[in-house]
C-alpha cells in the first residue's frame, strides 16, 4: 500500500509538470463537443435536444484521451530505464502500474468536470437526480478503470512512446461506431450490428438514460462489459509487467 501511494503521488506530479498534455486532454473533448453541437447538431436535430444527447458520448470520448496519456507514460518509464531502477527496490509491478492508472483516473475526472461545465453553458440540462448522477459517474469510473489498465498493458509492450500513442487512434475511433453521436437506428444494417455489439454503446446508453432520468435498459450489460474488460486488462497488464521484469 505504501509503495502504491508513493507511485500514485509520483504519477500525479508528473502529470502536473506535463501541463500541455493535461490541457490538451481537456480542450480537445470540449472542442469536439462544440463541433458536434454547433456544426452537426442543426442537421441532426435541434441544438437544445442534441446537446443533451451528445454529452454522454463526449464524456466517454474523454476516456480515450486519458488512455492515450496512460499508455505513453508507461512506455516512457519502460524505455527510459526508470522501471529498471525500481527493480532494484522492494517495489512491486502492481504499484508502478497503479500509479499510472490512478493518475489517469484523476486526469479523466478533471476533463469530465470541464466538459460538463462547458456543456451546461451550451444548454445541457440533465434531468437526473443526485442518485442518477452518482450512478452515471460510477459507470464512467468503472469504464475509465478498465480502459486505463488496458492502456497500461499497451504501454508495457510498446516499443516506443510514439507507438504507444497509436492506442489513442483506436480509442478515439471506436466511439464513432457507437451511439455516441447518432442513434444506431440511423446506421446501415451491417454497421448497426457492430454498434450494438460493442462495449461502448451500452456504457453510453446507460450514462445517457441516467442523466436524462429515463428507464435504464442496458445497465447490466454496461457493467458486464466494463467489469469483464477491467478483469482481463488488469490481469494482462500485471502479467506482462511481471514477465518483462523477470527477464
Amino acid at each position: 500500500m505504501t509503495a502504491s501511494l508513493t507511485m500514485i503521488g509520483r504519477s500525479i506530479r508528473l502529470s502536473r509538470r506535463n501541463l500541455d498534455l493535461v490541457i490538451m486532454s481537456i480542450v480537445l473533448p470540449v472542442l469536439m463537443m462544440a463541433l458536434f453541437v454547433y456544426v452537426f447538431g442543426g442537421a441532426i436535430g435541434s441544438v437544445q435536444s442534441y446537446v443533451d444527447y451528445v454529452v454522454p458520448g463526449i464524456l466517454v470520448l474523454c476516456t480515450g484521451y486519458g488512455a492515450t496519456s496512460t499508455a505513453m507514460s508507461v512506455a516512457d518509464d519502460m524505455k527510459k530505464g526508470v522501471v529498471d531502477r525500481f527493480r532494484s527496490m522492494p517495489v512491486s509491478g502492481f504499484s508502478v502500474l497503479t500509479g499510472h492508472v490512478v493518475a489517469s483516473v484523476a486526469r479523466n475526472a478533471l476533463a469530465t468536470s470541464a466538459v460538463v461545465l462547458v456543456a451546461l453553458l451550451m444548454g445541457f440540462r440533465p434531468a437526473a437526480s443526485v442518485t442518477g448522477w452518482v450512478l452515471a459517474m460510477g459507470v464512467l469510473l468503472l469504464y475509465v478503470l478498465a480502459l486505463s489498465w488496458l492502456a497500461a498493458g499497451f504501454g508495457v509492450i510498446a516499443r516506443t512512446v510514439e507507438s504507444a500513442s497509436l492506442l489513442g487512434f483506436f480509442m478515439l475511433f471506436i466511439p464513432y461506431l457507437s451511439s455516441a453521436f447518432v442513434p444506431v437506428e440511423t446506421m446501415p444494417t451491417w454497421l448497426r450490428a457492430v454498434s450494438e455489439h460493442q462495449p461502448i454503446t451500452p456504457v453510453i446508453e446507460t450514462v445517457r438514460t441516467l442523466l436524462n432520468d429515463q428507464p435504464v435498459t442496458s445497465g447490466w450489460l454496461a457493467l458486464a462489459w466494463s467489469g469483464g474488460l477491467l478483469a482481463v486488462a488488469f490481469g494482462w497488464a500485471t502479467w506482462l509487467f511481471g514477465r518483462i521484469n523477470r527477464r
